[in-house]
């Protein structure tokens, strides 16, 4: 497991997916676009046949189908949040949480 994201500029689009996907109760309303705008951003995505796309974060890879309907299903986010745990970014989210709370 790494110590830590690499530096990223999230947007606020980013951040704001980010946060949805560690949401707990977990959020039925993840729109598949921004989820793969996220994963292009920290990541690398590529596209493969079907529907299908190949994320690589760190040391970690994921394969995600394109959902039927525009929101990802409550496994992929859970698949989600594991690979992007592994990458410390759930550090990240816990951050900007407790920077919420602050203000």
């Amino acid at each position: 497991m790494s110590s830590g994201p690499a530096p990223v500029h999230l947007s606020n689009n980013h951040r704001d997916t980010l946060l949805q996907l560690f949401q707990h109760p977990t959020s039925h309303n993840v729109e598949w676009h921004a989820v793969v705008s996220l994963l292009e951003a920290v990541g690398t995505v590529e596209e493969r046949r079907e529907g299908k796309i190949h994320v690589a974060l760190g040391d970690q890879s994921l394969f995600l189908e394109r959902p039927k309907h525009k929101d990802v299903s409550v496994e992929q986010i859970v698949e989600l949040r594991r690979l992007l745990a592994a990458a410390g970014f759930e550090q990240v989210v816990n951050e900007m949480e407790a920077r919420g709370k602050e203000v």
